[in-house]
């Protein structure tokens, strides 16, 4: 009989912690733990929040009757270390410093590890990581820029791509490392990853604004265009970071992040936003289109993920486009918290070895 592992899982974002409890790949327990702006704002950088952050998770377990000393092990979502190979991770002294002196930037998901590290150390028990954000198993064609001084790096979506990716392995009646996938994770920002047998061999830097342009994100701009706005007089630095990062794609041209209020914009005969919104469409497509070529036409599926992935509407027009070259698969929404607990039990099981970072 299959042992049931009981896991915690630890998602932080800016302002909120998502946690849950499973059982196995079972979730029996969520809670999005939502932290106040005002609340946030006591602390001067991001660890100094791990105390408050960590008590609350602790607090709101007991407060559900669930021992936070009754785990087989704690999972994470992985954050800013150093860039790895995709896979389940234990996490170790090295990942922490890495993760405390932002060695590959700071943000919040950096806590995730160090909470997990804490509560798992309580009970002597592992805990783990799994395909942090800084996956990079890009080929080495994949990372000239075209100037010796950039070198292109994997910022993308790799946790909810290769969740995705799995289940569509899955429905096709196989392993994900069988399989050529291009993967299209669509949330506030779009990034498409060409799979090859297991392995995340290109994709765009969508943390940085690669790629098509998308709800928060301007997308890869013309260059000569840009540095003229960069040297106009108009904008600082942190400004023209804004305006690509969070500032760009629909909420630039519509002045809305979530696609829902573009459908309505249509829907009520805005001719514009649909043009904006066929627009994004179209440069996901051409991005998945250039990943067919990487693969030399080589795709068993194309993969739809996240959260625009719900849109019938967009996804109709993506499919138009890219169905010649392989069949479409539409996996809706994120799977971010059952894709760390997957990765924990497969090393629990026996079936996947634990990496160790260095």
């Amino acid at each position: 009989m299959e042992k049931t592992f009981r896991l915690l899982v630890i998602n932080p974002g800016s302002t909120s912690t998502k946690i849950a409890v499973y059982h196995n790949e079972c979730q029996v327990f969520e809670k999005v733990l939502r932290h106040p702006a005002q609340e946030i704002k006591k602390y001067p950088t991001i660890y100094d929040q791990l105390d408050f952050r960590k008590d609350v998770i602790i607090d709101t377990l007991r407060d559900n009757d669930i021992s936070p000393d009754g785990f087989d092990a704690v999972v994470a979502r992985g954050g800013n270390m150093k860039p790895v190979s995709g896979g389940t991770y234990r996490i170790n002294r090295q990942m922490l410093q890495d993760l405390r002196i932002g060695i590959m930037g700071h943000h919040a998901s950096n806590l995730g590890a160090i909470i997990a590290y804490d509560i798992a150390g309580k009970s002597n028990i592992p805990s783990y990581v799994v395909d942090p954000v800084i996956v990079d198993e890009l080929e080495e064609l994949a990372r000239f820029s075209g100037l010796p001084e950039i070198q292109r790096k994997a910022k993308d979506h790799p946790l909810n791509q290769r969740a995705a990716a799995r289940r569509a392995a899955a429905e096709l009646g196989g392993e994900y490392k069988q399989f050529n996938f291009l993967v299209a994770h669509m949330g506030g920002g779009i990034s498409v990853g060409v799979h090859k047998k297991g392995r995340i061999i290109d994709v765009n830097n969508v943390l940085d604004g690669d790629g098509p342009f998308s709800p928060e994100r301007a997308g890869g701009l013309p260059v000569g265009s840009l540095i003229d706005l960069c040297y106009s007089g108009r904008y600082t630095r942190d400004e023209i970071r804004k305006k690509v990062v969070g500032g760009g794609g629909l909420v630039a041209y519509l002045g809305t992040n979530d696609g829902r209020e573009v459908i309505k914009m249509i829907e009520n005969g805005d001719r514009y936003a649909e043009l904006v919104y066929r627009a994004m469409a179209y440069q996901a497509s051409k991005e998945i289109g250039a990943g067919a070529a990487v693969l030399m036409g080589s795709v068993d599926a194309i993969v739809l993920t996240g959260g625009l992935a719900r849109d019938e509407v967009l996804v109709g027009w993506i499919k138009e486009k890219v169905s010649f070259i392989a069949r479409v698969m539409v996996y809706p929404g994120e799977f971010e918290m059952s894709a760390l607990a997957e990765g924990a039990i497969r090393v629990l099981n026996g079936k996947e070895k634990a990496k160790n970072y260095i």
